[in-house]
């Protein structure tokens, strides 16, 4: 699916200027799948991380979209094992029943650990994106298996905003049991697996049984997750 650049977030280009030299990290459109994303799989139908709460609140951290690409799709070609992610946006003062119309937004690092927009990759747009709940609060991303870099548990940002204004922003951690068997495969590889575990990272180390999913698959035939994410409004 094509990108539809917004400018928004201008205020965070000199943010992207000074993140350039870090070494650590951290509108409306219809609702799309990216079941028909070639070598995807069918997400999974149940969430690791189910229970009817508000998901904890993380840090943005200084890589945030400069600007607003509403797709299924955020691959643009990035190699990796594929991962086809499902996020379901319920509200938790409510019984957690859907929540429609919301935005998410997910961003993270490819397989060799760069983030697009910042650093030596400031003209790309890779493995960014946002998409608009559906009448059962979900939307689902077609990407890749995120990477690693140093000082942190492999992961991917995540951001619930409606009519404009922010209701969360979370990150997603993956099982040790799955990065490893990723990160030894294909394009991975000559990176190794990640020296920081999740109960070392200082973001999940407090909050990891609401925040990780188990993915089901293998890096050759991709991977699906399901990500609950709680919002109080």
């Amino acid at each position: 699916m094509k990108a539809k650049p917004m400018g928004r977030r201008e205020a965070m280009a000199a943010m992207g200027a000074a993140g350039a030299a870090l070494a650590f990290g951290c509108g409306a459109s219809s609702p799309t799948s990216a079941s028909d994303g070639g070598g995807a799989v069918t997400p999974s139908p149940t969430s690791t991380n189910g229970s009817c709460a508000v998901t904890p609140t993380e840090t943005a951290g200084p890589y945030p979209s400069l600007t607003d690409m509403f797709r299924s799709d955020i691959r643009e070609g990035k190699p990796g094992a594929t991962l086809n992610l499902t996020v379901r946006v319920v509200n938790a003062a409510n019984a957690c029943a859907p929540v429609a119309g919301a935005n998410v937004e997910i961003w993270h690092v490819d397989a060799s650990g760069n983030y697009s927009q910042y650093g030596t990759q400031t003209a790309a747009t890779f493995l960014r994106g946002i998409q608009t709940t559906n009448a059962a609060g979900e939307v689902t991303f077609l990407t890749v298996f995120p990477g690693w870099y140093q000082g942190r548990a492999t992961h991917i940002h995540l951001e619930v905003t409606m009519g404009g204004v922010s209701r969360k922003v979370t990150q997603i951690a993956f099982p040790e049991t799955v990065n490893d068997v990723v990160h030894k495969s294909g394009v991975y590889a000559s990176r190794g697996t990640n020296p920081t575990t999740n109960s070392r990272d200082g973001i999940f180390a407090d909050s990891l049984a609401s925040e990780i999913v188990t993915p089901i698959g293998d890096p050759a035939s991709g991977y699906s997750a399901l990500f609950q994410v709680g919002v109080a409004v």
